[in-house]
């Protein structure tokens, strides 16, 4: 049973409220907390925790002799005691672990509420100012619904394996497991201090063999399901590095981390076909509540696409056809008569076949070029085209003509067939490579604005075919519109044998493995006598990775656990044949792809999740990240959860019902300064290439605002260039949490970074912002506790009063209390700040603060400011944590607007308005208009003769004619 003794007429969410009571009361949390059982000893453990436990976790009493033994107050000047508050209450719930949800005893008659962050990589360079803004959103949240009744899932670990680990590892010489605990423990000592009321219980981490005997366990599921296999693709393969690096991981040729050459090459490699899940992933999309922007990412990087494969036979130097074609994948089959080459990657199996004895110097050169571009890079649209000639024409089947073959790094040996029917009319690339390279375009595609074939420019629309009929080979589709003739394209192709309809993909199967030591070990085997792939048996696992003192890449391409010799060398369990492990390891994606599903039952030794929980906390309701993981984490994560929905492990189709990508926090605005070839001062608008001119950076005193641009003070002639950038350590514009929490407390910054703007919008840091969320916390600190007694120290006690809230306050405080709600259940948190800010400037012109007023602005307050509500609360006389309070709910009695403007007359004649409720008497009216500084001076000392009075219309007061005073009217 909740208790409450706030004002009757303050409504809350829980159904079980009593009002009976005015006294300070107790709660019995709906929590009980057995103490958690510890789990098996782990080699990579990350630490150990001293906590004092208590049975009464959630629902600790504040210790009485945290007052008694509070530091002495510092000379600093300070709005309100944020740095004795916020340690004091960090530690209390730490200690007394308040937002621990149970694992085995949770009451699952209750809704349940799953937030969570995308799970971090705990970096040596600790947070930034840009990290708390996802997970304050998330903090409000789960504050939130824990206050109105939800079992709240809230929970942080850490994705701990991957490259920059074992970078800093080989540079160092320092193991990767010291430096990566190092950094979880500052990580976690950053995100106590900003008050998130994660469920620290339950934390997780890769790098703990407890974790990743799962991760393997699902790997050899999919082995089991033939959606694991060993194929030979080209990499891209950082000699330096010693690695195999994805797309995203390359830029310009060289590693994103580093800056080393990487080349493409063929290895051996275990790919992960999530091509089979395609269909299904494109069309689930529908049900969840994503942004449409990241839906439409997945959509275009699965890319299906329905078109037809068409052959094209290869003809000899005497024009013959040789016993050999080239299969080209085409969307538009209508265009076929417009072909005029035809394009093979320089990865295309058969192009050894193909190029002339002529061509072979050229084409060696062109294809080590190509091998050192990523495929991001090749197919950017605004790169120059470039390719060879290989010196071998092929036939085009609708009719006849013998066209050239041409390599181009434009055309990728993982799309489609690795090879392309060029239609330089109606592409824009294969335009440009015509152009360039004096190929013949021809027009067989009639747009219905005449005028765009005479545009010079390439027509990649549909329209009338033209110029496409041949008598020879039976193929004639001119006059008919795009989507009929490419019909009857592949109709003729698979009657002749020159093709078929096919459905394609852009989406590749997932290159799982890895040249690193820090990283999951693959659990297979491969049998020395055979080479046989044998996989672990499930009661082997987890396969745990071997310690290694050298952990550097071995100059050979082999992967770093080569070295580890008496781990590789081993011996298969059921026939005791010599045997060799898998010396790859998974890459950072494998860990990251199921952690939520952890979460729900962190310390389970015999299955991955327990069905009852799964089917209780799934799927997650709110997933918080970075948009960068847009596509391949979500999408890798949803083809797994997907297998496991197949094989019974999960009871639903997705895995985050709801995904919001928060925008990032900008560094400082830094202005600039342009200066000429001579050293002069010039006006930032005065050309178009600032890069020709030097810039020099203006600190911030020296800047005013003109008009919409930024202007030195002291020459207002000269504009400025002002920026913001992604911090950086390059930069110097990274902002570090600690100093600003130092300097205005954990729960300015929190609600600083969502003042700021909408959540899922980029803004800009301003350190001088933050006074004013800073003053305003200051400010609910005084309104409630009062101001400062002579030596700085405030009372402990507050300046509420035991008083019945007027209708005025009650009014005041269901619009703060709405909006308020409103606003966090639609995440525009920076709106329901302003909201609190509204309330409390209303408030400080109250003659007297009631008590249940001030307890529910404090409950209010909560989710944003918890340290401060905290203290508030004890304060107001709770020996409890508000952490399970019920949250005000708006009485929809106090949010109509019964006010109205009263007209007043005096003899007729309107001398004013007055302000009253629409119910207002006529004795209240009349009060009201004596009262009137305006009235009054009509009213005072004068003989009332009657007074006509009309309810929400007018009040006329007749005066005593002989009594008016002269010179009034």
């Amino acid at each position: 049973m909740l208790h409450s003794h706030l004002h009757p007429n303050l409504q809350f969410l829980s159904p079980h409220t009593s009002l009976s009571s005015s006294k300070p009361y107790t709660i019995p949390f709906p929590f009980p907390t057995p103490i958690r059982k510890p789990s098996s000893s782990s080699t990579l453990r990350l630490r150990h925790r001293n906590r004092r436990i208590t049975n009464s976790a959630t629902n600790h009493k504040v210790n009485e002799t945290e007052n008694k033994n509070k530091p002495p107050q510092q000379s600093v000047n300070r709005a309100y005691p944020f740095h004795e508050i916020e340690p004091k209450w960090q530690r209390l719930w730490d200690q007394h672990r308040t937002f621990r949800t149970p694992d085995d005893d949770i009451d699952m008659s209750k809704p349940k509420y799953y937030i969570l962050d995308m799970f971090p990589y705990p970096s040596g360079a600790g947070l930034h100012v840009g990290h708390p803004l996802g997970y304050t959103a998330t903090d409000i949240l789960a504050r939130f619904k824990r206050m109105q009744g939800y079992n709240v899932l809230h929970p942080m670990g850490w994705d701990a394996f991957g490259l920059p680990a074992e970078q800093y590892a080989i540079e160092t010489g320092t193991h990767p497991k010291l430096t990566t605990v190092t950094n979880i423990n500052r990580f976690t000592s950053q995100l106590k201090s900003l008050g998130f009321s994660y469920d620290w219980d339950r934390e997780i981490s890769t790098i703990e063999p407890e974790y990743y005997k799962w991760t393997q366990w699902i790997f050899l599921q999919l082995l089991k399901r033939g959606l694991a296999y060993q194929a030979e693709v080209p990499v891209n393969w950082c000699p330096a590095l010693g690695t195999v690096l994805a797309n995203e991981e390359v830029i310009d040729g060289v590693s994103e981390r580093g800056g080393h050459p990487v080349v493409r090459k063929p290895m051996r490699q275990w790919m992960l076909k999530i091509t089979a899940y395609a269909d299904r992933l494109l069309e689930d999309l529908d049900d969840i509540d994503w942004p449409e922007s990241v839906k439409e990412m997945q959509r275009n990087w699965i890319g299906r696409s329905e078109g037809a494969e068409l052959e094209f036979c290869i003809l000899d130097g005497d024009g013959k056809e040789r016993d050999m074609q080239i299969i080209v994948y085409t969307t538009r089959p209508d265009t076929i008569f417009g072909t005029t080459y035809l394009v093979v990657a320089p990865e295309h199996p058969l192009l050894s076949s193909l190029v002339s004895t002529d061509q072979s110097n050229h084409m060696e050169d062109y294809i080590d070029l190509a091998s050192r571009k990523s495929d991001l890079e090749r197919t950017e649209l605004q790169k120059e085209k470039t390719g060879v000639f290989t010196g071998c024409y092929a036939k085009n089947p609708a009719n006849g003509e013998a066209i050239p073959i041409w390599v181009a790094d434009y055309v990728l040996g993982s799309y489609g067939t690795g090879a392309i029917m060029a239609v330089p009319a109606h592409d824009s690339r294969d335009y440009e490579f015509a152009l360039k390279y004096d190929i013949p375009v021809r027009w067989v595609v009639m747009p219905h604005d005449k005028s765009i074939s005479e545009s010079g420019k390439a027509f990649p629309g549909e329209g009338i075919i033209v110029n496409s009929s041949d008598t020879l080979t039976g193929l004639a589709i001119n006059g008919l519109c795009s989507k009929e003739a490419a019909q009857k394209v592949i109709d003729w192709a698979e009657q002749g044998g020159s093709g078929k309809r096919k459905v394609n993909y852009k989406l590749r199967d997932w290159l799982f493995a890895r040249q690193r030591y820090w990283g999951e070990p693959i659990p297979v085997i491969f049998l020395d006598d055979s080479g046989e792939t044998v996989p672990l048996d499930e009661t082997e696992l987890p396969l745990i990775l071997p310690e290694l003192d050298d952990f550097s890449p071995s100059g050979t391409g082999e992967p770093p656990l080569s070295k580890a010799v008496s781990w590789v060398k081993t011996t298969d369990r059921l026939s005791g044949r010599p045997a060799t492990r898998e010396i790859n390891t998974m890459p950072q994606w494998a860990g990251s792809c199921w952690y939520y599903l952890r979460f729900m039952d962190p310390n389970n030794s015999k299955e991955l999740v327990d069905k009852e929980k799964e089917r209780y906390w799934g799927p997650v309701d709110v997933y918080v990240g970075g948009a960068e993981h847009a596509v391949l984490h979500l999408l890798y994560a949803r083809f797994w959860h997907k297998v496991l929905f197949d094989i019974g492990v999960v009871s639903t189709k997705e895995p985050f019902q709801c995904v919001i990508n928060q925008g990032i926090i900008l560094g400082e605005v830094q202005y600039m300064a342009c200066r000429d070839k001579d050293g002069n001062l010039i006006s930032a608008d005065s050309t178009n290439m600032l890069n020709e001119h030097n810039l020099e950076r203006i600190s911030e005193e020296k800047v005013t605002k003109s008009g919409d641009s930024f202007v030195l003070k002291e020459n207002p002639e000269v504009r400025l260039v002002a920026r913001a950038h992604k911090m950086s350590k390059s930069r110097g514009n990274v902002v570090n949490p600690d100093d600003v929490i130092s300097e205005y407390g954990a729960d300015s910054l929190r609600l600083y970074e969502m003042f700021m703007g909408p959540l899922r919008d980029s803004k800009t840091w301003s350190t001088g912002g933050i006074e004013g969320v800073y003053r305003f916390l200051g400010r609910t600190w005084r309104l409630i506790v009062g101001l400062p007694l002579s030596d700085g120290t405030f009372k402990d006690r507050t300046v509420s009063v035991d008083e019945e809230p007027t209708i005025e306050q009650l009014r005041c405080l269901h619009k703060c209390i709405a909006k308020v709600t409103e606003e966090i259940e639609g995440t525009r948190f920076n709106t329901g700040i302003s909201a609190m800010m509204e309330f409390l400037n209303a408030a400080y012109k109250w003659d007297k603060h009631p008590r249940s007023v001030v307890e529910a602005f404090v409950l209010l307050l909560s989710p944003y400011a918890p340290h401060m509500a905290e203290e508030l609360w004890s304060r107001l006389g709770h020996t409890k944590s508000l952490a399970y309070e019920p949250f005000p709910k708006a009485n929809p009695a106090y949010l109509k607007d019964s006010i109205i403007v009263l007209p007043v007359q005096i003899n007729g004649k309107t001398r004013g308005t007055i302000q009253v409720e629409e119910t207002c008497t006529e004795e209240d009216a009349f009060a009201l208009a004596s009262r009137d500084e305006k009235l009054s001076k009509y009213l005072d000392g004068q003989s009332v003769r009657k007074r006509i009075y009309v309810p929400g219309k007018i009040l006329n007061v007749v005066l005593d004619r002989k009594n008016i005073k002269v010179g009034v009217q």
